[in-house]
C-alpha cells in the first residue's frame, strides 16, 4: 500500500464542488478543504507507484477546477492512532 498527500490549488470559487469530486476517486480517503498556501488536501490510498501516477496524472489533475496539484509520497507513518490499533487486542 502506497499513501501519498496531493496538495492542491483550485479555480476561485470551486473549491466545495472539485472537493466532492476528488472524494468520488477510488483511491482517494480523505480530502480536506485548508487555509493556507492550498485549497484542499487529498490523501490517496493506492496499489502502487504506477496507480499513483496514474490517480494524479490521469484523474486528478483532468477534473474540472484544478490548477495546479503537488505531489508528496509517504515514506512511513508516524502515528499514536496506529500504534494503538496495533497493540490493541479487542478492547
Amino acid at each position: 500500500m502506497l499513501n501519498a498527500i496531493v496538495l492542491i490549488n483550485t479555480s476561485p470559487n470551486t473549491v466545495r464542488q472539485t472537493a466532492e469530486r476528488l472524494a468520488e476517486l477510488e483511491g482517494i480517503s480523505e480530502v480536506y478543504s485548508v487555509c493556507g498556501r492550498y485549497d484542499l488536501v487529498a490523501i490517496a490510498r493506492v496499489a502502487d507507484f504506477e496507480h499513483l501516477a496514474n490517480l494524479v496524472t490521469e484523474r486528478i489533475n483532468m477534473l474540472e477546477g484544478i490548477i495546479e496539484t503537488e505531489t508528496l509520497n509517504a515514506l512511513q507513518v508516524h502515528s499514536k492512532h496506529d500504534l494503538e490499533t496495533m497493540f490493541s487486542v479487542g478492547l
